[in-house]
């Protein structure tokens, strides 16, 4: 049975949320209580306007400093210190299972519990940097900036669909972070949605004339659609490495998407 939550400590879950996703010590100025863990992913798009935030920063005002090149490698390590890689960690270790598991469900969450990276896992990391620093050198750094803020909470939000669209692939016991989400409610699902959809709405009305905002809105979830199915597919159900790859890919849809929808 699913814990219930005192409605009064709504703070807890934000700091819970900020705590879990990132490796700021924001656990040395509150530690919320352990329930409210199970309800990070209702927070998780208010994570992404402080990271996507911070990595648009550093790629925008780097460019003051240094070269291009130089500011968007930067503005990348910028959010991997900040997460601690841990949505990276996540990509590595679903392409590993999915990669080297076949159609053998306990195989592939085996190996996507195994702290071990395989070659499917290196060869997607350097797939993924590649895709992502190409992205963005090839928009101009304050675009590149922006889509950044908006793709960031967006593909976040998505993502967290999975926690209702299908069941928890492990235990509570057997998962890495030895919590599970819970499933979150109307009143959630609307915090949620609003925290994903005003950045990209308030890019959308910014650059409406240069925008095909039906690509930039819809695309991404339909990728989001197809991984998973994929994931139903082989697992029934999904898990944290999961939910760490397909926001990383839907944010990465996001960007490539953009090369055409931004004019």
């Amino acid at each position: 049975m699913q814990q219930s939550i005192n409605p009064s400590k709504w703070y807890d879950r934000i700091w819970a949320a900020f705590i879990f996703f990132t490796r700021l010590p924001f656990w040395r100025l509150y530690q919320p209580n352990k329930e409210a863990y199970q309800t990070v992913v209702e927070h998780w798009p208010l994570v992404g306007w402080l990271t996507g935030s911070a990595m648009a920063a550093v790629l925008y005002f780097g460019t003051f400093v240094f070269p291009y090149e130089v500011a968007i490698l930067l503005a990348i390590i910028t959010r991997l210190l900040i997460t601690g890689a841990l949505h990276e960690d996540g990509l590595a270790d679903f392409i590993d299972g999915f990669g080297g598991g076949g159609t053998d469900r306990q195989r592939i969450l085996d190996i996507m519990k195994d702290s071990h990276i395989g070659t499917y896992g290196v060869l997607s990391l350097i797939l993924y940097f590649l895709l992502l620093f190409s992205i963005l050198y090839s928009m101009s750094s304050s675009d590149a900036a922006l889509l950044i803020i908006v793709a960031d909470p967006y593909a976040k939000m998505l993502t967290a669909q999975l926690i209702q669209m299908m069941p928890y692939a492990r235990t509570e016991e057997t998962a890495k972070s030895h919590t599970v989400y819970r499933k979150f409610d109307i009143k959630a699902g609307i915090s949620l949605t609003i925290q994903g959809l005003m950045p990209i709405a308030a890019y959308i009305y910014i650059m409406y004339a240069r925008v095909d905002w039906q690509m930039l809105v819809f695309v991404p979830a339909i990728a989001l659609y197809f991984l998973y199915l994929l994931i139903w597919k082989r697992l029934r159900g999904y898990t944290g490495d999961c939910c760490g790859a397909v926001y990383l890919l839907v944010e990465l849809t996001i960007l490539l998407v953009s090369l055409i929808a931004v004019r």
